[in-house]
């Protein structure tokens, strides 16, 4: 046996492997070397020949080659003898006289039944018609769910970075981390200002001195002497009316009403005609409350915190102050109805015409023009370096989780802000709770995510909200599919409006038509048709930002009443809840069900549905563009015709929207032709519909000076609207061209492959 042992140990022995070894070098590094050898060293190697050659083996003796066969066949045989042995005990059935067939069948059901409902389960994105995610959002959605909601988010004092603001913070973020939707708080360092305790704001009108107790908030601040002149609303053809009846406005103390535009530009609007100060109040044939209810609002004709214009307000920005360029000049203070009264009627000067509007409700007042008595306005608001905080919480997506629909809500209000503020947070949770539970417990599978975001800081301008814009204005629009505002979503309970992107305007027909009229029968659609229903998204709304300035398809509505267009106690302490229980006609919780039932609805599609057309719909620009450059082409004939511009084709702004509209027709019928079960040309044809609203940004002009940069819905001299009414030539054709070229790029853009890209222009 010894014998055979060492045969054996020497045949193994002789045969070649291969290794790998490290050697260390004289440099420090170290080497592969691969070895063709057994153990022996480098001599023996060497004397064995090389590796492709070696002398045979010694000649083994008879006896050695016999132990050795028969211990290889005496192996091969136990070892096919354990085999057989093995697979045939396999064959034997196991007699067990207590095993019942019927019972072995019934087991093998049930477990076959238990693994495919695992299986089901496992499935990410197993089908839910949309017919089934509305039945569910309408039925978790109702008016006794928002009871206690309302009820806790209904606080007497909320102002921005106060106590009661972080509380309310606090008690959202505690919902989310609740529901499991992976809350976060943003946190930003921002200037609001204030009034000084220690110096109120006052108005001196002879021998009246008053010192109201609301507050325009980023007004210019110091004392203005001035001819008190009443203005009306102060708009552009308002403040033309006084100069045909020649009352000087330079230098000029402005007295306006309330409405109609914001206060932002009744400011800028005074300012661009050398008045020195602005008095706002609120007309009783406007606001139907108490004629001593005080006013509050802001100036600043943007967003954000405006010493930080293009910046996030991080932990007091690295970055140097970057004043705004929306900031007023001139101080702006708001006074009371009976304020006004007061100063009206002694202002003097030229009667106003009953044909122009001027004539408000108050008796006894003859609502001259002025311009012939000195008023003193001081301003002596402050500047406060306040933290804020947004609330962040996310329900995920199951195939693109990387793209989202964020729907938003102001937390903060100057008072109670009931309508303003606790409405539209109460409306945030409640959805929230609803499309959660949907997920966990109904099967719901979203493909793209849900944001829920509580901002701070929305009285001053949307501060909050615009401040995250800025932090990642870089990526969001390649993240953010749409932004649906909650603010403001009840003021009533017989009408309807809204303001959107015309991406969005398919949308919402779908969703009017689909949700229920609060008034009873029918839908909201049929409640109020499409007549009047889209309004102009104006710069105080706070959607605004989102769309202008970060290139994101927005939207926001508003249930309201018949033959009204905002709530009249907005900026006021009288934003309670027995204000809207009297607009709602009592049925506030219900109406509040309705208005997230809308969102909700919206919001879902977005993220229910394979591509984002046609809820995206970038044939609906098309009528928006071509409107747009039709102003500017008759512009340019008229202009051409009298000689003031030459050598300009108006056909070239013409091609380029030609361009995008192919571009919207390539992507629909890429649509018509793609398998869309297939996820990755889902998601391409997706970013290429997710680029139309950020390539109307115009790359032209800096954020600092022109945040609004949108070409068509922006404000600035780059949007086609500007242009058209432009006077200066040259300016004229240098907005012109970069126009064109912002318009083809996004046209460009939508076509996504750049070798398809048709080299019009």
């Amino acid at each position: 046996m010894e014998r055979v042992r060492s045969a054996f140990n020497r045949m193994i022995k002789s045969e070649r492997y291969s290794r790998f070894t490290l050697q260390p070098s004289e440099d420090g590094e170290r080497h592969v070397e691969v070895k063709l050898s057994d153990d022996a060293t480098e001599a023996e190697d060497q004397a064995g020949g090389s590796p492709s050659f070696r002398p045979a083996l010694p000649r083994q003796s008879r006896a050695t080659l016999c132990y050795l066969a028969l211990v290889i066949l005496l192996i091969f045989s136990i070892g096919y003898l354990l085999g057989y042995l093995s697979h045939r005990d396999t064959q034997l059935p196991q007699e067990n006289c207590a095993t019942n067939p019927e019972m072995e069948i019934q087991k093998e059901e049930e477990e076959a039944a238990t693994e495919a409902a695992a299986a089901a389960a496992a499935v990410p994105d197993a089908p839910m018609n949309w017919k089934q995610v509305t039945e569910l959002l309408t039925q978790k959605l109702t008016g006794q769910a928002f009871d206690k909601s309302l009820s806790a988010f209904d606080r007497p004092r909320r102002s921005a970075g106060s106590d009661g603001d972080k509380s309310l913070a606090n008690g959202i973020f505690d919902v989310f981390k609740k529901e499991e939707m992976d809350p976060w708080i943003g946190i930003h360092h921002v200037l609001l200002q204030t009034p000084d305790i220690k110096r109120p704001n006052r108005v001196i009108y002879g021998l009246d001195d008053f010192k109201p107790t609301g507050y325009l908030a980023y007004s210019a601040t110091g004392k203005a002497v001035g001819k008190l002149v009443y203005g009306n609303y102060g708009r552009q053809e308002d403040l033309e009316v006084l100069q045909k009846k020649n009352v000087q406005l330079k230098d000029s103390v402005l007295l306006l009403r309330a409405g109609n535009i914001s206060f932002a530009e009744q400011v800028d609007n005074g300012a661009k005609k050398g008045a020195s100060a602005v008095l706002i109040y609120p007309d009783p044939q406007d606001y139907s409350y108490n004629l001593d209810t005080a006013l509050y609002g802001h100036v600043h004709l943007g967003s954000g915190d405006p010493y930080t214009t293009g910046f996030p307000s991080f932990n007091h920005t690295q970055f140097s102050p970057t004043k705004s360029s929306g900031l007023p000049n001139i101080p702006a203070q708001t006074i009371t109805a009976t304020m006004a009264s007061t100063l009206l009627k002694t202002i003097g000067g030229p009667e106003s015409d009953a044909s122009s509007g001027f004539k408000g409700s108050f008796a006894s007042v003859g609502y001259k023009l002025g311009g012939s008595e000195n008023i003193t306005v001081e301003v002596n608001n402050v500047l406060v370096n306040t933290e804020i905080h947004n609330v962040f919480g996310v329900i995920k997506g199951f195939i693109d989780p990387d793209q989202y629909v964020v729907l938003g809500a102001q937390r903060d209000a100057w008072g109670k802000g009931y309508a303003k503020a606790t409405v539209g947070t109460s409306v945030l949770t409640e959805l929230a709770k609803a499309v959660r539970e949907m997920v966990e417990k109904d099967g719901f599978r979203p493909k793209r995510s849900l944001v829920f975001a509580s901002w701070s800081a929305g009285e001053y301008g949307s501060v909050g909200a615009t401040e995250w814009l800025e932090g990642y204005m870089s990526s969001l629009h390649k993240h953010v599919v749409a932004y649906i505002s909650l603010d403001g979503l009840l003021m009533g309970r017989g009408s309807f409006m809204a303001s959107a992107s015309p991406l969005l305007y398919s949308l919402l027909e779908k969703t009017m038509k689909a949700v229920n009229s609060p008034m009873g029968a029918g839908s909201v659609y049929d409640m109020v048709g499409t007549t009047n229903v889209l309004k102009p998204m104006s710069m105080d709304d706070p959607a605004y930002p989102f769309l202008a300035f970060s290139g994101i398809p927005s939207i926001s509505f508003h249930f309201i009443n018949l033959n009204e267009e905002t709530y009249s106690y907005y900026g006021t302490d009288l934003d309670n809840k027995d204000h809207l229980d009297y607009k709602t006609n009592h049925h506030t919780r219900e109406m509040a069900a309705l208005a997230a039932q809308f969102a909700g609805q919206m919001a879902l599609r977005l993220v229910h549905d394979h591509v984002l057309y046609p809820s995206l719909d970038m044939s609906r620009y098309s009528s928006v563009i071509t409107q747009a450059v039709f102003r500017v082409y008759t512009r340019i004939n008229q202009l051409s015709r009298t000689g003031q511009l030459k050598e300009v084709n108006p056909e070239w702004l013409n091609r380029a929207r030609g361009s995008f509209q192919r571009a919207a027709s390539s992507i629909t019928d890429d649509i018509d032709n793609t398998d869309l079960s297939d996820k990755e040309a889902c998601r391409i044809l997706n970013d290429r519909i997710m680029t139309v609203e950020p390539s109307l940004l115009s790359p032209y002009v800096s954020p600092i000076e022109t945040p609004f940069r949108h070409l068509l819905l922006g404000r600035g001299s780059h949007t086609l609207a500007s242009i058209a009414e432009t006077t200066d030539m040259e300016h004229f054709r240098i907005q012109l061209a970069l126009a064109t070229w912002n318009l083809q790029g996004c046209a460009n853009a939508m076509v996504g492959n750049i070798w398809d890209i048709d080299q019009e222009i």
